[in-house]
């Protein structure tokens, strides 16, 4: 079967201070109908342009993304995009965030009700259907963004740092709302974090990027079953594979790799 999502020899390159920086150098990489990968690395290597190739929202100077076969230009619905930053609009409610991107759509007002209904419900948000984005609390907020990109029906979800601005205790929980969510309704997942221990929590496969320019460095299995639970955090095998990322990660960091010896 033919890959979801593509990455076929991606580079870019901009001009920053009149001089040439090149973000990603000849990325390639093939994710599966279903997949949940992770996406980790040193601050600066191309996690973020990687992802806004893949929306449309970049165009690469070499390369290209295809999904399903087809070459990536420019946004599309079947991509739905979530950042660090929730996005909401503060004076709609929740039932009105999450409808936004039917009302655009013109989608007929029974169909729209049913179907943000679905997702309201799908994120644990039903109680807070009518409130404003000011009554909610962070994680909320995101569970909210989560319910509007799932209600234009995403074949594909990009999620850069979504959890970044969380305290842990809300962070964790936000990882198990967001596997039940997967496990519910299945999309194709490419997640960006920092955190080594939640790249490898949610993620059938952990991709580990190098230092800039970005490229793939190695792509870590994660053979833990689903569901995922806190005891599987604290297993040998869990751990085992943490390490292993951590020291890929770790070792991809410029100011480490410049003082490691010579192989």
């Amino acid at each position: 079967m033919n890959p979801k999502i593509s990455f076929r020899g991606v580079s870019c390159t901009f001009q920053l201070n009149g001089e040439v920086f090149q973000a990603l150098d000849n990325f390639s990489l093939d994710v599966a109908d279903g997949e949940f990968i992770t996406v980790v690395g040193p601050s600066g290597c191309g996690k973020s342009t990687m992802m806004n190739v893949a929306a449309g929202l970049l165009e690469p100077t070499a390369g290209e993304v295809l999904v399903e076969g087809r070459a990536v230009h420019g946004p599309s619905p079947e991509r739905g995009v979530i950042f660090q930053q929730y996005a909401l609009f503060p004076w709609l409610t929740v039932r009105e965030n999450v409808a936004f991107g039917l009302d655009i759509a013109k989608v007929p007002e029974p169909e729209r009700r049913r179907i943000v209904d679905r997702c309201i419900d799908l994120v644990g948000l039903t109680r807070f259907a009518d409130a404003l984005p000011k009554m909610l609390s962070g994680g909320m907020k995101q569970r909210c963004a989560i319910a509007r990109a799932y209600a234009v029906n995403p074949a594909i979800l990009l999620m850069d740092e979504p959890f970044g601005a969380l305290d842990a205790l809300t962070r964790v929980t936000m990882q198990d709302q967001l596997l039940a969510t997967w496990a519910r309704d299945t999309r194709t997942v490419v997640f960006i974090t920092h955190d080594v221990e939640e790249a490898v929590y949610l993620a059938n496969r952990v991709i580990v990027m190098a230092a800039r320019p970005g490229r793939l460095h190695q792509v870590i299995p994660v053979d833990l079953p689903y569901p995922r639970n806190e005891e599987m955090r604290l297993s040998a095998r869990f751990m085992e594979i943490r390490n292993q990322v951590w020291n890929a990660v770790y070792h991809q960091t410029p100011a480490i790799a410049a003082q490691a010896p010579a192989a």
